[in-house]
């Protein structure tokens, strides 16, 4: 679980319902014509905006922010050069049990074109084309998420336009400009929650994940290129070094 998303959340909606019981009290910032405008308008507004399949991954998306996938790159690292090195003394064929209890997919689907004697063109290629395809999907992921943002933002507008009508209609009614600024100015409120606390920050999140994975995928696909090629074990392991940060370069410690 990424603790720095889940306290963050909980920290802004902990100091907003503090400041708001300080004040009034939390009851009066509950509205629920409000809620219907801004949440129910804007994931109907996001229900038109994406297809049917990408709004169902809504909710698992939400969750990857929360609890991401971990990848630990050095220990990655440590696996690549030792299965570069029992190929290299023992040939690619050696490393087919490790390619059939692969856990990862990728790493396996690689191993396992090159131990078949695929060319490695098309070993390249098809990896490749399986990360674009990735990263596109991680980025539409993203896309609700920040289109979420925008349109709870509208959305607050919307709301705050129609509780000024109603209030401006009925401007002879006292009892009635109350309620109808509530709804005014609570719309805006929800609106600017939803979109800095939840949908740019998530989005923010998402893509980030989505590059750490990329890098992964990276490594992972000069691995296979160089277990295939033959090259030299510490020639891969400097290489792939390379993609770690200089203070996580150590990964014999």
């Amino acid at each position: 679980m990424d603790l720095g998303t889940v306290i963050g959340i909980v920290l802004v909606m902990a100091l907003l319902m503090g400041a708001m019981s300080m004040g009034v009290g939390v009851g009066a910032y509950i509205d629920i014509p409000s809620v219907l405008i801004v949440v129910g308008g804007s994931i109907g507004a996001l229900l038109i905006s994406f297809k049917p399949e990408q709004m169902k991954q809504f909710v698992k998306v939400f969750m990857i922010a929360i609890k991401p996938p971990t990848f630990d790159k050095s220990e990655l690292i440590k696996k690549l050069v030792e299965y570069s090195s029992k190929a290299r003394k023992d040939g690619l064929l050696s490393l087919e049990s490790e390619a059939n209890n692969e856990e990862n997919s990728f790493l396996k689907k690689g191993l396992s074109m090159a131990i078949d004697g695929s060319e490695p063109d098309t070993i390249r290629t098809l990896l490749e084309i399986e990360m674009e395809q990735t990263s596109d999907r991680h980025k539409v992921n993203a896309s609700m998420f920040s289109q979420w943002a925008g349109l709870a933002g509208a959305m607050g507008m919307v709301g705050t336009l129609i509780g000024l009508v109603a209030m401006l209609l009925n401007m002879a009614d006292p009892s009635a400009i109350g309620p109808s600024m509530a709804v005014a100015l609570l719309t805006t409120m929800y609106g600017a929650i939803i979109g800095n606390v939840l949908g740019t920050p998530i989005a923010t999140i998402l893509g980030i994940r989505s590059g750490e994975e990329t890098i992964v995928k990276e490594i992972i696909l000069t691995g296979i290129m160089s277990i295939q090629a033959g090259d030299a074990p510490r020639d891969l392991e400097a290489k792939l070094l390379a993609y770690l940060p200089p203070a996580q370069r150590d990964i014999n410690e």
